[in-house]
């Protein structure tokens, strides 16, 4: 609860309410947004990927086990980041978000530059940071994890 000392340091005193109705579900939002960023690509790479192309990219830079490498990542992002999302498993899911955006920003996209714009590293690298902060703090209380009362 902001006291009117606290309330007085805002740049918008009257924010105070919002800010303090909302911030129960910050750590959610972000857990949200990470996972349901993912999911999009991993239903496009479902829906009309081939295990085999990515088989070969990923071959092609060295990789070892690329067939399973690509299975994984069908099912990170698509699996893995509903179930981050809704909170289900976070530790793990969070765990393997994780891995495969380091391993994209460091082996696939670093040579482009930090840019998106230019298939660079910048976009992996968050949502990899952003996995591993959550991989450390769990589901959270508004997932499914709490629900059940595991986390796991």
């Amino acid at each position: 609860m902001h006291t009117s000392s606290d309330r007085q340091r805002l740049i918008v005193p009257a924010m105070g309410g919002l800010y303090e109705r909302l911030a129960p579900w910050t750590y959610t939002i972000m857990r949200v947004a990470v996972g349901a960023a993912l999911v999009p690509h991993g239903v496009q790479k479902v829906m009309t990927g081939s295990t085999v192309t990515y088989t070969g990219n990923i071959a092609g830079h060295g990789l070892p086990g690329a067939t399973l490498l690509a299975y994984l990542v069908f099912f990170t992002e698509s699996v893995a980041a509903s179930c981050l999302a809704i909170g289900l498993g976070t530790r793990i899911a969070a765990a393997m978000i994780a891995v495969q955006m380091f391993v994209i920003t460091f082996v696939f996209q670093w040579p482009n530059g930090y840019n998106w714009t230019s298939r660079g590293y910048e976009y992996p690298l968050l949502l990899g940071v952003l996995a591993t902060a959550i991989f450390f703090k769990g589901g959270g209380p508004h997932s499914v994890d709490r629900a059940i009362g595991k986390e796991f």
